[in-house]
């Protein structure tokens, strides 16, 4: 995901901003990392470039 993402993106709980944490970068490109809510604390994984948006209930859901 690029980091002008930020712009447009909040937490899907609560619509509160979202803090971007980056583990592995390839230029503009974040391959790796976690975006942190700023209210409730939420994290939301970020692998292969791409953010995982869903609800807590329904990430655990899709990855059964």
């Amino acid at each position: 995901m690029r980091e002008s993402l930020m712009d447009i993106i909040c937490c899907p709980m609560d619509k509160h901003d979202l803090d971007l944490e980056i583990d592995e970068q390839d230029g503009d490109e974040i391959m790796e990392g976690r975006l942190v809510c700023t209210e409730c604390g939420e994290v939301y994984p970020i692998e292969d470039g791409i953010p995982n948006l869903l609800p807590p209930d329904m990430r655990d859901e899709a990855a059964a």
